[in-house]
């Protein structure tokens, strides 16, 4: 899917709140850079972890499904051969 966005729209959408945020409360240039550049830093790495989460389940999730599966087809063959 589209996953592979997550952390960039969610560093961007926080780097332009903060943006905002510092020039609204007029903070010296210095401390904006610094804060946006700590921001961005933190939501990036926040929005791979979100990604790597959304991924293990998804493929925690077609596993299960496979062995379900697997588990069905052995127990049709089964009941075939048993008539």
């Amino acid at each position: 899917m589209y996953r592979r966005f997550i952390p960039l729209i969610l560093m961007l959408t926080a780097g332009a709140i903060t943006c905002i945020i510092t020039m609204v409360r007029q903070y010296p240039l210095l401390t904006q850079m610094l804060v946006l550049f700590a921001v961005l830093v933190l939501f990036y790495l926040l929005g791979n972890i979100i990604k790597w989460t959304l991924d293990y389940f998804d493929k925690e999730n077609a596993k299960n499904v496979s062995e379900e599966g697997e588990v069905i087809e052995k127990e049709t063959e089964s009941k075939d051969k048993d008539e």
